[in-house]
């Protein structure tokens, strides 16, 4: 937007706002990162504390009282404080959000395929396979993921 190509702060982000937003631009902005991360903490930590606590056979949930899920809460606030302590860092938060999202969009590709593979085994999900309609849009799906992860490495070479 507004001709801005090349982003390092979050005041050219909201700059970037201006056409559409005019004196509301910094007041839009600010309340979208807000927001996002309202959203985004508790999700990324919950779902970290989560994963690692399944994966060392913890016991996990919100609903546990904090004695009850000592290891579960630790993650929940370690993630949490890590991400403050990304705040005080040199690392540029517009690189950092562009390249979590680029291999983000790259593992996708793989992780749907296998999602794909194991929807549709009765051996792992019995009657609650995935029907063709849904195989064919979710392998679609797939496969267009797949596309942009290749154009996008295409253009960087370019």
């Amino acid at each position: 937007m507004a001709g801005i190509t090349h982003i390092d702060t979050a005041a050219q982000a909201a700059e970037a706002l201006r056409p559409v937003a005019g004196d509301f631009t910094f007041l839009l902005f600010s309340l979208g990162i807000i927001g996002t991360g309202m959203l985004a903490v508790p999700v990324l930590a919950g779902s970290a504390a989560y994963a690692v606590a399944e994966t060392f056979h913890w016991r996990t949930g919100l609903n546990l009282r904090l004695e009850d899920g000592k290891e579960f809460y630790a993650i929940i606030s370690f993630a949490t404080l890590g991400g403050v302590a990304l705040n005080f860092t040199r690392i540029n938060a517009i690189e950092a959000l562009f390249w979590s999202a680029v291999i983000n969009g790259v593992i996708a590709v793989p992780i749907m395929a296998v999602m794909m593979y194991l929807g549709a085994q009765p051996s792992v999900l019995g009657d609650f396979v995935i029907r063709k309609r849904l195989k064919r849009l979710g392998w679609l799906a797939t496969a267009v993921m797949a596309l942009a992860v290749l154009a996008m490495f295409v253009t960087m070479l370019l």
